[in-house]
């Protein structure tokens, strides 16, 4: 079965830098997209980034873009979110997610077929 593996969470002052993975293991497709998600208390659920395997398109949020960045490394099926100049609104859990039959113009288009467990993400001083 799909398994997505979140690590590199934890709590930062604003400002800094965090770096994300994501270890994506149990499926067959050579094309899908990943990336993440977030949730705050309270918030309804983000779509924050997501590439896709083949091309490597990237898409991101308006409220991220120019501070975060996404990668991946197909040969390891892993993938990266580097987070620069968080701010506290970034604070949420944010969960890798796939879609394997992806549909992606936008980043509102990423469904999240798949899910990681998440991993808290905590910016304050």
């Amino acid at each position: 079965q799909v398994q997505l593996v979140e690590s590199g969470g934890g709590l930062v002052q604003p400002g800094g830098s965090l770096r994300l993975s994501c270890a994506a293991s149990g499926f067959t497709e050579d094309y899908y997209a990943i990336g993440w998600f977030r949730q705050a208390p309270g918030k309804e659920r983000e779509g924050v980034s997501c590439i896709t395997s083949r091309d490597g398109s990237t898409y991101h949020a308006d409220s991220v873009k120019g501070r975060f960045t996404i990668s991946r490394d197909n040969a390891k099926n892993e993938v990266y979110l580097q987070m620069n100049s968080l701010k506290p609104e970034d604070t949420a859990v944010y969960f890798c997610v796939i879609d394997l039959s992806p549909r992606i113009a936008t980043i509102n288009d990423l469904v999240g077929d798949y899910r990681g467990q998440g991993t808290q993400v905590t910016v304050s001083s």
